[in-house]
């Protein structure tokens, strides 16, 4: 399994940006698929976005189209999640995962998909 540990999280006043960093250790990174998920208090993990392990194919949750995006630098194994115009409601842990694939355009939106996943990062909108 690959590790993987998430940074970038903060306190943000509603409408600004945030990026989110994950990176990963311990195997080849490339041949990952990863994706972002989040939860809320009191509220069950979300899908918030995910990439195929080529970079070549992404896809965001409807409710964050427009304002994430997602990518990945596998030169430096890392992922990234660009969270702009942020809103209140994106209040919460954000999790990266990872999954061994080697479909080049594959990319996975269930949690259960994933065989890897990071400690969290807590992202806090404030009004």
């Amino acid at each position: 399994q690959v590790q993987l540990v998430e940074s970038g999280g903060g306190l943000v006043q509603a409408g600004g940006p945030l990026r989110l960093s994950c990176a990963a250790s311990g195997r080849t990174f490339s041949k990952y698929a990863m994706g972002w998920f989040r939860q809320a208090p009191g509220k069950e993990r979300e899908f918030a976005a995910a990439i195929s392990w080529s970079g070549a194919s992404t896809y965001v949750a409807d409710s964050m189209k427009g304002r994430f995006t997602i990518s990945r630098d596998n030169a430096k194994n890392t992922v990234y999640l660009q969270m702009n115009s942020l809103k209140l409601e994106d209040t919460a842990v954000y999790y990266c995962a990872a999954r061994s694939d080697i479909m080049y355009n594959a990319y996975y939106v269930k949690a259960a998909q994933y065989d890897s996943w990071g400690q969290g990062t807590q992202v806090t909108v404030s009004s």
